[in-house]
Order: structure tokens, then C-alpha cells, then sequence
């Protein structure tokens, strides 16, 4: 099972608050384990111009002005941008799909506070990793169901709404999930 560009949805009963009502993006997965960004998470205390003055990138009036994510509980002061794959940094920039790349390298920054850089970008401060087979046994254990990742979901302003639109576009009541998981 490869998960690399698919969606997991956080089900009721989610054990861990950090992820209630949590959507991922997977940005990697194999046998060694797997890395993803939240997508729906922003975090309320810090703008894009406020991180840009922190770590010294000067931005201009044309500077992008997006979200700041709350990506996961992993190296939380590492950041990640999330893009279109119309950008490919010079330095380093991972293929996730042929719709994403993700880029952990100054030099988008310095783009989208300039301006310019991908026409989609979402900045995420950690990441969500799981070990070898430990998001298999979650998702086993009901813990996520997987859904496919469109951009204009992922990309979407309204990150309040899109664990629901997920789940609507799977043809899913959030009012019909339930926290236990049954066995035929």
C-alpha cells in the first residue's frame, strides 16, 4: 500500500487531540515509514510576514501572504512549503506527486515573499511521521480513513472546512462516523 499523495481524514475518537478532525497530506511513504503535513491546521499566533522578520527575510508589498500550518508535532521549528509543481527549488525540491512537491529550503521563501515562487503553497512548521507500519496499524484500527488529495481542497482557503468537504466528497455524513470499528 502506497499512500504517497493521499489524504488521511482523522476519525472520531482520535486519540491524540493533536490530530481531532486533522487533515494530511502524505508526502512520503514506504516500508521504512511515512511523513505527512497537516493541512487544515493553521496556527493562530504566527503570520508568513511575522516567521519571514523572525528568521530575516525581507518581504515586499507583492510578498504572497499565506497561512502558516501547524504541520505536525515533529521538529515543530523545521518548516515545510507544500506547492504546485510549477516550482522546482534550485536547491532542493521533493517530487510527492505529479501535482506536489515540497520544498524545506530557504529559497521558497525567499520567492513567495518576493512575489513569485509556485502559484499553490502551503507552509507547514513540523511534519507527522510514523515508523515502519505504524500508520498501516492506525489505519487498521480506524484511527483514518484515505481519501484522494485534490489541490483545490489542499490548497483551499477555508482550512476550517476541509475535513468536512473530504468527507463530502467521499459521500460521508461526519454525523454517521463512529469512533469504534467493527469486523464482519
Amino acid at each position: 500500500m502506497d499512500l504517497c499523495g493521499k489524504l488521511l481524514v482523522a476519525m472520531p475518537g482520535m486519540g491524540d487531540p493533536r490530530f481531532d478532525k486533522s487533515v494530511i497530506l502524505v508526502c512520503a511513504h514506504s516500508e521504512d515509514g511515512a511523513m505527512g503535513l497537516i493541512v487544515n491546521k493553521p496556527l493562530s499566533d504566527l503570520t508568513f510576514a511575522g516567521m519571514l522578520d523572525h528568521i530575516g527575510i525581507p518581504h515586499t508589498p507583492e510578498g504572497r501572504k499565506i497561512n502558516v500550518h501547524f504541520g505536525g508535532p515533529v521538529e515543530r521549528g523545521r518548516g515545510f512549503v507544500l506547492h504546485s509543481r510549477d516550482y522546482k527549488s534550485d536547491t532542493a525540491t521533493m517530487a510527492v506527486t505529479p501535482d506536489y512537491g515540497m520544498t524545506a529550503t530557504l529559497d521558497v521563501l525567499e520567492a513567495l515573499a518576493k512575489g513569485q515562487g509556485p502559484a499553490q503553497a502551503l507552509l507547514a512548521l513540523g511534519y507527522s511521521g510514523w515508523g515502519p507500519g505504524q500508520l498501516e496499524v492506525e489505519i487498521g484500527r480506524n484511527d483514518w480513513l484515505t481519501a484522494d488529495a485534490p489541490a483545490d481542497l489542499v490548497f483551499a482557503e477555508n482550512d476550517s472546512g476541509k475535513w468536512l468537504a473530504v468527507l463530502h466528497g467521499m459521500g460521508i455524513n461526519a454525523l454517521t462516523l463512529s469512533a469504534t470499528a467493527g469486523r464482519a
